[in-house]
């Protein structure tokens, strides 16, 4: 395959729908265009036109619009052919591209060429991937603002202070006979201090917006008839799971997306822990064992109205990967007369709730949020990746060793190298640095037409 081919590939879903699109982008899209329309569409206008077969006849008919190289998504010549909706007649019209010399596109292809051609960086390629996949308004907005380039915006601007500090670093080298003292300069502790706080601004802003892409992986468990289906459709706000006064009613991982206040959460009701004869019942507890060693947090679901409830057995703890943070929920509540109340200070913290009637259910929602790091008034979030966060990690931290080397006063060069590598990890960031296996990496995530 050559970046210099003409691709094409259906656009929207398959299926049967009022439009569907096909998108052809290369040099090759005008001489296409004439042979699919009979004609060359004006740039940019919309213009009914039939999609032609190779005998002139009619595929389908719809709208086509043609986008000139450099004006374009891609940066190459573009052509966007909307039509019906069905099956057969896109099977058809995408035969008759590929039957006119395009190549199928790969996954993510059209945004790879948008990139190459320099009409967006990694960053903002990635957060159209993540707009697709939003699961709440949030994580939405969230991608728009890094698909708008506020994220690379502040990447630049990072980049640019740390620029600033190496100008006067390779000055302090250059010229080692100056009257001039670099290492108690107050000008360069202040930028040190700017830089410092930018990098913490921008990766609280990140860590939100990789919170609401990722989302929170929550397993309930716990011993049979605890309550931890009950728990779930309390939590999920309908009636997903069956509840029965039968133990080990639940065998497999039941799972359930919610929105809390914008955060994505992955609820996975799990079978009860306990020693089961029945074949079928140990391959749930199984998974269930599977599932709590990926999740986030764990909420581990006791039965208020039981006798030892109030004690935290070993037995309990056994049934636990070590490392998941854990969360105590003593349910049915209603039954006791207790009253809903959070002891969060405690190690594992607990929580009073009631599935059946609700007490105490807003309180656990707060606590996950809580846990998950997750601040819903947080406007500025912005789409980003674990990758983005471990490249503003590595960065952060060679600034602050170039911190101490100012500090304790070593040698200029290893100050300067610092600096060098912290804007190298950001280049990562935006694509400036980057290798043919990441960007496969990357564009093979996304989908076929995008």
């Amino acid at each position: 395959m050559s970046s210099s081919d003409t691709i094409a590939a259906i656009a929207t879903p398959a299926g049967r729908a009022a439009v569907a699109m096909l998108r052809i982008s290369g040099a090759d899209v005008p001489r296409i265009a004439r042979a699919l329309l009979g004609g060359l569409p004006a740039p940019r206008r919309a213009r009914h036109a039939s999609f032609l077969d190779r005998h002139g006849a009619p595929i389908d008919e719809g709208i086509a619009l043609y986008f000139p190289a450099p004006a374009s998504f891609t940066g190459e010549h573009v052509l966007e052919l909307f039509g019906h909706g069905g099956l057969v007649v896109t099977d058809l019209l995408l035969e008759r591209a590929l039957e006119l010399g395009c190549r199928l596109a790969r996954p993510g292809e059209f945004s790879e060429r948008a990139y190459l051609n320099g009409k967006m960086d990694i960053a903002q390629a990635e957060a159209v991937a993540d707009l697709i996949d939003a699961a709440t308004k949030a994580a939405a907005r969230a991608a728009v603002r890094s698909m708008q380039g506020e994220f690379s915006a502040r990447i630049a601007e990072l980049a640019a202070l740390l620029a600033e500090l190496r100008v006067h670093v390779e000055a302090a080298i250059d010229f080692p006979d100056e009257d001039i003292d670099f290492l108690t300069s107050p000008a360069i502790v202040e930028r040190l201090a700017r830089v410092t706080a930018a990098f913490d601004a921008i990766q609280e802003a990140a860590r939100q917006g990789a919170l609401l892409r990722e989302g929170f992986r929550v397993v309930i468990a716990g011993r049979p008839n605890a309550g931890k289906s009950s728990l779930l459709n309390r939590l999920a706000g309908d009636e997903v799971a069956i509840v029965t006064s039968a133990p080990g009613t639940t065998r497999d991982v039941l799972r359930q997306q919610v929105s809390l206040d914008g955060l994505p959460v992955t609820l996975l009701d799990t079978a009860g822990l306990r020693r089961a004869a029945d074949e079928a019942e140990q391959e749930g507890i199984r998974r269930a064992r599977a599932e709590m060693q990926r999740a986030d947090r764990i909420l581990y679901v006791l039965d208020a109205s039981s006798a030892g409830a109030r004690i935290w057995p070993d037995e309990a703890a056994a049934d636990l990967p070590p490392g998941v943070p854990l969360t105590l929920v003593l349910n049915k509540i209603d039954l006791t007369g207790e009253h809903p109340e959070a002891a969060l200070q405690g190690s594992p913290p607990l929580l009073r709730v009631s599935a059946v009637s609700g007490a105490g259910i807003e309180l656990l929602r707060v606590h996950l949020k809580a846990s998950a790091g997750y601040h819903e008034q947080a406007g500025g979030a912005l789409g980003a990746r674990r990758r983005h966060l471990d490249a503003l990690a590595r960065a952060r931290a060679l600034v602050l060793g170039a911190a101490d080397a100012l500090e304790q006063r070593r040698p200029f060069e290893l100050f300067a190298e610092d600096l060098k590598l912290a804007q190298r990890a950001l280049g990562e960031i935006t694509g400036e640095v980057t290798s043919e296996q990441l960007l496969g990496a990357i564009f093979g995530s996304f989908c076929i037409g995008k």
